[in-house]
């Protein structure tokens, strides 16, 4: 199996499944092409919460603001999988979840000539690297020419929240389709809330266990399916409501 990720809307992706299926047998499994155009950030926090939930594969992932650049091309081998990428960090939270906290990733650099286009790396350069790495699998990938071991790498990690006696100060990482606001503070401060008004940036908000706990259109404050607070509206948009977007300070209070 490789699965793939981009920001690249339509058609870019046809063209990296047509290599690919030009050089194995692989099962090609899509999982988003709509990620936030050159936003690695949020790119880099959904495939945390998402690649960990596929059996062994090879996970192709290209959202590459610095495509044509000196930026460095990376295979991560963890554990059965493997992530192919560009080195900005994108690959990094999908596989320190995957590897555990404190295991060690193993990084090699593809080697590549003179790609075809210097804007489509993904097909040109990932695409070929994924492929190859399906097809002599990835317990065998460092015997791979274009691979080289040891390579360094370019790291991205999420800011932990403040935690004390009187709330949490943390931010919004990232907004959902369904304009839940996703914050960094960890799920478990809420625990025995339920049923409680808490302050969200100075304004009372209910903490609630699901969205339908409120009327339709009511603001709440909840735990997402990642297991960090989530600022939301029932049938609405939290992020309009509570005035938050990506980055933005957030602090609660009780």
């Amino acid at each position: 199996m490789i699965t793939l990720s981009s920001d690249f809307g339509s058609p870019y992706p046809a063209a990296m499944k047509g290599v690919i299926k030009s050089r194995c047998d692989a099962e090609l499994i899509d999982v988003a092409h709509d990620f936030p155009r050159q936003d690695v950030r949020t790119a880099g926090f959904w495939l945390r919460e998402i690649l960990p939930y596929f059996p062994p594969a090879v996970h192709l992932v290209v959202v590459d603001p610095g495509v044509g650049t000196g930026r460095a091309a990376i295979a991560i081998r963890v554990g059965e999988h493997a992530l192919v990428g560009p080195d900005n960090g994108v690959l990094l939270p999908a596989a320190r979840r995957l590897a555990g906290r404190d295991a060690d990733l193993e990084v090699f650099e593809i080697e590549y000539g003179d790609p075809e286009s210097v804007t489509f790396h993904g097909r040109d350069v990932f695409a070929p690297a994924a492929a190859d790495v399906h097809d002599v699998g990835v317990a065998r990938m460092a015997e791979l020419s274009t691979l080289a071991t040891g390579a360094a790498y370019e790291d991205l990690a999420f800011p932990e929240a403040d935690v004390d006696g009187a709330g949490a100060t943390g931010e919004v990482l990232v907004v959902d389709g369904f304009g839940n606001a996703i914050t960094n503070v960890p799920g478990e401060v809420l625990e025995g809330r339920f049923g409680e008004r808490i302050e969200v940036d100075g304004e009372a908000a209910p903490v609630a266990p699901t969205y339908a706990a409120v009327d339709p259109g009511e603001r709440l404050v909840t735990v997402g399916s990642h297991g960090n607070v989530e600022l939301a509206v029932n049938r609405g948009r939290g992020e309009d409501e509570f005035g938050v977007g990506p980055g933005d300070p957030v602090r609660l209070e009780w």
